[in-house]
């Protein structure tokens, strides 16, 4: 007991020195403890206090799955500025085959098609899987006078769109039936603009129209009827034979939905649109 009490017997002096000590101690960390909360309220700078109010909206924008856009065929020659923007082509391959139409020229291939507007291989891997060109340009057809040489002695060539129920009996394979059928269908489009029409007309075989290639050619269609597709309610739509019911409410539908049909891309768009026709079908429209 008295060692320790030895051990805390301070003079006055030592007993100022000890509490100066701690007082010392004490300050210090006062100091530190004060500078340390400081700092962690500090105000963020406006900047900084701007991003961290965006963050979750850029995070919530992160978060939503980017729409996916499905392809359908197409023909490559009338891509507009925004189905050129969804395939990935710049604006100066766009303009370039806008350019290259305005003179009235058609690309009739992929290969002729990145010739024109510069695209790289590897879109045009990506794309050409979805061209669709016309029927005659896959499977060329050669021309009509070569079909007749052989029968211009005997047969006189008429033209199929000015053709009488008598010239179309002429050919073998064709009775009263078939022609009413034919002349008919005829009326109802105003005028033929190709022969792959008439597998169109009812019971009529390949091998009879084969047949009237050689006495029948297609100049003049200045009686083809026009459609307005953009004005025509579903059931005038209807009444032509390309637009049943199905494929006018269709029109009907998206002219709503979309605003008006402005060129053969937007009827591929159309629902049901029968698009292995769209060539032919496009001559009889009005945009």
């Amino acid at each position: 007991m008295k060692t320790t009490k030895k051990f805390f017997d301070f003079n006055k002096d030592q007993q100022k020195g000890i509490l100066l000590f701690l007082f010392l101690v004490l300050g210090l960390q006062a100091i530190y403890f004060y500078i340390s909360f400081k700092d962690n309220f500090v105000e963020d700078e406006p900047e900084k206090i701007d991003w961290l109010a965006n963050q979750s909206w850029i995070d919530s924008l992160k978060a939503i799955e980017k729409p996916t856009y499905q392809m359908y065929p197409f023909n490559p020659n009338f891509i507009t500025d925004f189905k050129g923007y969804q395939l990935g082509m710049s604006v100066e391959e766009i303009d370039r085959l806008h350019e290259f139409r305005k003179e009235n020229k058609y690309v009739n291939s992929a290969r002729e098609f990145q010739e024109v507007t510069g695209v790289s291989d590897s879109l045009l891997d990506e794309i050409s899987i979805y061209f669709k060109f016309p029927e005659w340009v896959n499977n060329p057809k050669k021309p009509v006078y070569q079909k007749f040489e052989k029968h211009v002695e005997n047969i006189v060539i008429k033209d199929l769109n000015l053709a009488t129920q008598e010239d179309l009996m002429a050919v073998r394979g064709i009775g009263p039936a078939f022609s009413e059928r034919i002349l008919k269908y005829r009326t109802s489009l105003g005028a033929f603009v190709s022969f792959e029409q008439l597998s169109e007309v009812y019971g009529l075989s390949e091998e009879v129209i084969n047949e009237m290639r050689k006495y029948f050619v297609i100049s003049d269609v200045s009686n083809i009827r026009k459609i307005k597709i953009n004005e025509l309610s579903m059931k005038d739509l209807g009444t032509f034979p390309y637009f049943r019911y199905p494929v006018s409410k269709e029109i009907v539908t998206y002219r709503s939905m979309n605003g008006e049909i402005q060129n053969n891309e937007d009827l591929a768009e159309i629902k049901g649109f029968p698009f292995e026709k769209i060539e032919i079908i496009a001559l009889y429209l009005e945009f």
